[in-house]
């Protein structure tokens, strides 16, 4: 059985393991064009200490971006994270086999689509000439630039989040409930509870451990806010309200080719995020006895 863990542990090590050579960029003044190769570069460039950490944290750039990764994370995991459990236990519900069958087909799709294409289609939608403005002009009201205002382009990344990925996430709580003790359905029957109350305190807590799990490795990710949605959905207009971590270290890392600071900022990016899997998973440990370890 351990064979089967070769490819994902080549695939680690090829991805993973092999590029945290280049966390010293993050000391180094960075000069690809110092030696022969990049590789070779790494070692020759300058160490500069935590220069590039200094710099970047005086950035007032730098802090909007951190400040929109947590609160664009913080909606995802309010909002978003209740979705598919929700949606799985309700599913659960229905009696009609074709139809509860049908519908967890048609609410998976969306996640086969790539961001590209779901950005295509809901600028469409939402565009200043978008179906939806349409409807709000013919209803009498004023149009509203959904891509283009920092007052609600948050709300149209949590919306389309949640219309992407809701389905697919369900997918493993599903799996939970078929594999809860039917014979705990039946003696609540029995006992003459409804069927809200099986819900309640059968399968809400057979599914406990599952979303202790996933809500722990959610939150290690808590500084990812989705990269590709984001930077397939946004433009310059609201750099205030969705810039966020993992996009200036593009526009920074990429753009304007400033490796060094911006393997600082990824460095710091995943620092924190270990450090909310190990605070995560202790006080998971202390208050419900469930952990991933």
């Amino acid at each position: 059985m351990y064979l089967l863990l070769i490819p994902a542990l080549v695939y680690i090590f090829i991805f993973n393991i092999i590029p945290l050579q280049g966390i010293v960029l993050a000391f180094k003044d960075y000069n690809m064009f110092i030696a022969d190769s990049p590789w070779k570069s790494i070692g020759a460039s300058e160490w500069v200490g935590f220069k590039h950490f200094i710099n970047v944290f005086a950035r007032s750039d730098f802090k909007r971006a951190l400040s929109n990764t947590i609160i664009i994370s913080a909606y995802k995991i309010v909002f978003l994270f209740p979705l598919p459990i929700i949606f799985a236990v309700l599913l659960n519900e229905v009696r009609s086999i074709k139809f509860q069958k049908g519908l967890q087909t048609v609410v998976y799709l969306p996640h086969f689509l790539s961001w590209t294409v779901i950005a295509g289609i809901f600028i469409s939608l939402l565009g200043s000439t978008g179906v939806v403005n349409a409807a709000l002009v013919n209803l009498g009201f004023d149009k509203v630039k959904f891509l283009m205002d920092n007052s609600v382009f948050r709300e149209v990344l949590i919306f389309t989040a949640g219309w992407k990925e809701t389905g697919w996430n369900s997918i493993v709580y599903f799996a939970a409930i078929a594999g809860l003790d039917q014979e705990c359905y039946e003696a609540a029957y029995i006992d003459g509870a409804g069927r809200f109350q099986r819900m309640w305190y059968v399968t809400l807590p057979g599914l406990l451990p599952t979303v202790v799990v996933l809500l722990i490795i959610r939150v290690g990710a808590f500084m990812s806010a989705g990269f590709s949605q984001i930077f397939a959905m946004y433009n310059p207009t609201v750099y205030e309200s969705a810039d966020i971590i993992d996009t200036f270290v593009y526009r920074i890392g990429l753009g304007k080719m400033d490796f060094s600071t911006g393997t600082a900022v990824g460095l710091f990016n995943s620092l924190i995020g270990l450090a909310l899997v190990l605070f995560t998973n202790r006080i998971s440990k202390k208050l419900i006895g469930r952990s991933i370890w």
